[in-house]
């Protein structure tokens, strides 16, 4: 597996909102209404990148980071992580390109988001929301040394209220605290 990961830019807003309409429609599907993966579906993810790469959110501190996996010149996933008010950082999404799961690719992902992390936000947890039906995201998360620290309703774009679980990493920015892979 030949993966190299980059800091995204205003630039790959496209190819990330592609990616990631692409990633909810096969993960999704079964578990969130159909409406929601419908045809609006690409065109509202497109609008959400391009807002959110061109956002000026002030310090540094406070800027979220969007990490993409590139193999062979072609992004295969990305993830993205957002400073809380709390101190806490959010991994508000990590989708490896449907077909290319499995791989280590998000893995390669994981690692540098908590590389991330270390440098640009030291001792700050990492924290997650995941939809509690999307079982191979829960897998992967626990795999990664996700503990599990609450049981929620999530607020899905167009207002579907669906359950979900939040995963934490305490200290994120501590790699040798981190569970053993």
């Amino acid at each position: 597996m030949d993966v190299t990961i980059r800091r995204g830019t205003a630039a790959d807003s496209a190819t990330v909102a592609e990616l990631h309409a692409l990633s909810w429609r096969t993960a999704y599907t079964g578990i969130v209404p159909e409406q929601a993966l419908g045809d609006g579906l690409a065109d509202e993810r497109s609008e959400v990148w391009a807002l959110r790469l061109a956002a000026d959110y002030g310090e540094p501190a406070n800027t979220p980071a969007l990490l993409i996996a590139e193999q062979a010149g072609g992004a295969v996933g990305f993830a993205y992580l957002v400073p809380q008010p709390d101190g806490r950082i959010l991994l508000d999404n990590l989708h490896v390109r449907p077909g290319r799961t499995g791989g280590g690719i998000g893995h390669a992902l994981f690692d540098a988001v908590r590389d991330h992390l270390a440098t640009c936000h030291p001792g700050a947890d990492l924290y997650l929301e995941v939809l509690r039906d999307n079982t191979r995201a829960v897998a992967f998360y626990e795999r990664e040394g996700g503990r599990r620290t609450a049981e929620q309703e999530g607020i899905f774009p167009g207002g579907y209220a669906l359950p979900e679980y939040e995963y934490t990493w305490p200290a994120a920015g501590d790699r040798d605290g981190a569970p053993a892979r």
